[in-house]
């Protein structure tokens, strides 16, 4: 009976290629992240993309990594495609709907930042009929036995245009491109559940309009007036690429300055929104390359490796 199918096979792939990657000597204990971007097209299918990130301490975990990719597209994208090829039979079992899971894709690569050395893998696939249609679109009913992710895993739900949430339980942790939920974390049976309509009518009330007419003038001539970019950057949505590179930057500042800066001294010389460089700072912080040090109503910032 596959009452919790979904769990089990999600902490299975998350075995399977942390089992990979240590059996290869190249995954240090609480090093490593896993990421699951479900990619939900309006006809129900999904792209899966499943990233792996292992930090590289020494010369023997990157000649360990190496080995790796040559045995990834004969030994362990097999292993990852017979996996989720039996989630999908399970959960088409389950749900009564014709699934398959095919376009099995792996690679792996080393990249190289200021932060450190990694290991990346990425595998991806078609799921068809993932999610239900009828018009409306309706992700979780694959979930049988609820998800689980491990300390430091992400899980991201993304949807096409033209639709709207109309439920999602639980609620995310974040909206930033899609729908995120980040581990230790366990949802229950039939979750993340998700509800999308088609937004109702492609004309827009004209009081919305008058509305972003007006915000979008104001903001035109702001930026003529040379208002701060802090505007501009709580308009833009920050990518995970270019959030990395804001990291990499404030690292370069601290060792060009040769010792520890006050945050608002950050902003200022990298000319960025504070509440971006609180949210880069925030991650380093977390990855234990910063120390936050508070000196009345200002951080002091001090790297640490």
């Amino acid at each position: 009976m596959p009452g919790n199918l979904m769990a089990r096979n999600l902490l299975n792939l998350a075995i399977i290629l942390l089992l990979c990657i240590s059996l290869a000597g190249a995954a240090p204990e609480n090093d490593y992240k896993i990421t699951y971007t479900i990619n939900i097209k309006d006809d129900g299918t999904a792209i899966w993309n499943v990233e792996y990130r292992t930090l590289l301490v020494t010369n023997d975990d990157v000649n360990s990594f190496e080995n790796y990719t040559q045995q990834l597209n004969s030994v362990h994208l097999n292993e990852f495609k017979e996996l989720m090829q039996k989630s999908a039979s399970e959960a088409a079992v389950a749900t009564s709907r014709s699934m398959v899971a095919t376009d099995f894709t792996g690679d792996a690569a080393v990249q190289s930042t200021p932060t450190g050395k990694y290991g990346v893998v990425h595998y991806s696939f078609r799921w068809t009929n993932f999610a239900r249609t009828n018009p409306d679109i309706n992700i979780g009913d694959v979930f049988i036995g609820g998800l689980y992710l491990s300390k430091d895993n992400t899980l991201i739900i993304q949807y096409p245009s033209g639709f709207k949430i109309e439920e999602v339980m639980p609620p995310p942790d974040q909206t930033r491109e899609g729908l995120i939920w980040y581990g230790l974390r366990s949802f229950g049976a039939g979750e993340p559940r998700i509800i999308l309509s088609k937004t109702s009518s492609p004309w827009i009330p004209l009081a919305v309009a008058t509305f972003i007419i007006v915000a979008l003038g104001a903001f035109i001539y702001m930026r003529k007036r040379g208002a701060p970019k802090e505007i501009a950057g709580d308009i833009t949505e920050i990518t995970e690429t270019e959030m990395i590179n804001i990291e990499e930057r404030i690292i370069r500042l601290l060792k060009e300055n040769g010792g520890p800066l006050y945050q608002s001294e950050i902003v200022k010389k990298l000319n960025l929104p504070k509440s971006t460089v609180s949210s880069a700072l925030n991650e380093l912080n977390n990855k234990n390359l910063i120390l936050k040090i508070k000196k009345g109503r200002e951080n002091l910032i001090r790297l640490l490796k």
